[in-house]
């Protein structure tokens, strides 16, 4: 990963900073009642002092923190060390740092099949909890997710297209449920704030896309450094270009012999206030202010595998309604939303 200013990676960076945001993580993003049985992962690539900050955080509401160090799996979405997926089962909230997430691994569908609420915090360090969780604010923040989905859904299309030659449209599926989170009954997954997305048919997915921000897995290439362009027929990857990266992107999806592996997920808008640039982390890159982001690899239809890709300033069409132009949310709604967030700019 890139650092910013070199001091990131000293134990007290932004220790009062990170004690704030831990404590409002488990007050405002992912509220714990008293006595919550709370378990907090991390695996020997992230960062043990968010995963600290937030067990002391839990005990200070009253929850019951249990913290497991496991070690890094090959890839994301691999089953855990059993301790992990057994105490998965026994949690009311699971709050996930591991870079090698557990999103859709078989100990994830287990514990939320149980009625856990599965928190996906992935990579995050100290640095990532202050700027995306400590300092922006939530309410613009959650709002923004719902005024744009809603938004999504009531057009028939949706189109963007990038200065590098992205082109592509995508059918919204109207009877889609919402990927991002809401308050439901039972276990469902929470993800970072700062992102939303349509409900869209994987197959209607038709044009080109040019991924120039980041691609993750897999973790040989994560930041860009030269553009890769996936042309998409039908909902799935045909032909993918470029440089080096391109060619080793290539042959990571094929290498798993499996058609859904090629084929589109899911579409995001992400509106972090906090992430402004790449910085080779998933969980943020999907969330730099005004990009989009894609899922290729449709774990649902039996893909072994789920990969996620930025594109940076795009601008996006709602059927013949233009909503952001060149990574500026120009629609009067979204642009007061932005000023409540205290976007620079608005």
């Amino acid at each position: 990963m890139d650092l910013l200013i070199g001091n990131e990676p000293r134990d007290d960076f932004y220790g009062m900073e990170l004690a704030a945001a831990a404590h409002k993580l488990v007050t405002e993003v992912r509220p714990v009642r008293r006595g919550d049985q709370v378990l907090i992962s991390v695996d020997t690539a992230g960062d043990s002092r968010v995963a600290h900050a937030t067990a002391g955080a839990v005990l200070a509401v009253g929850g019951v923190p249990t913290l497991i160090t496991y070690p890094t799996l090959p890839e994301p979405m691999r089953e855990p060390p059993k301790p992990l997926s057994q105490a998965a089962l026994g949690a009311d909230v699971w709050i996930d740092f591991a870079v090698a997430y557990q999103l859709y691994s078989p100990a994830y569908h287990a514990a939320v099949d149980g009625g856990c609420i599965y928190v996906c915090l992935t990579g995050m360090d100290a640095d990532m909890m202050v700027r995306t969780i400590g300092r922006p604010a939530y309410g613009p923040l959650e709002e923004m997710a719902r005024v744009l989905y809603r938004m999504s859904q009531a057009a028939d299309t949706i189109r963007l297209t990038t200065a590098l030659g992205t082109d592509l449209r995508m059918t919204v599926d109207k009877e889609g449920d919402p990927f991002w989170e809401e308050e439901k009954h039972g276990g469902y997954p929470q993800m970072l704030g700062g992102q939303s997305g349509p409900m869209a048919y994987r197959e209607s997915f038709e044009g080109v896309m040019v991924y120039d921000g980041c691609i993750w897995p897999p973790a040989e290439i994560g930041i860009l450094r030269s553009p890769v362009r996936l042309t998409i027929e039908g909902g799935y990857a045909t032909r993918i270009e470029g440089g080096p990266e391109a060619a080793f992107y290539d042959r990571w999806l094929h290498g798993f012999e499996n058609r859904a592996a090629l084929l589109m997920d899911h579409a995001c808008y992400g509106f972090n206030p906090g992430v402004t640039r790449p910085t080779g982390r998933i969980l943020e890159d999907e969330r730099i202010f005004g990009c989009m982001q894609f899922g290729i690899g449709a774990t649902e239809l039996g893909s072994p595998i789920h990969s996620d890709g930025v594109l940076l300033r795009p601008s996006v069409w709602f059927d013949d309604v233009l909503i952001e132009e060149s990574g500026r949310y120009v629609h009067p709604e979204l642009a007061g939303l932005c000023r409540a967030m205290g976007v620079a700019g608005y």
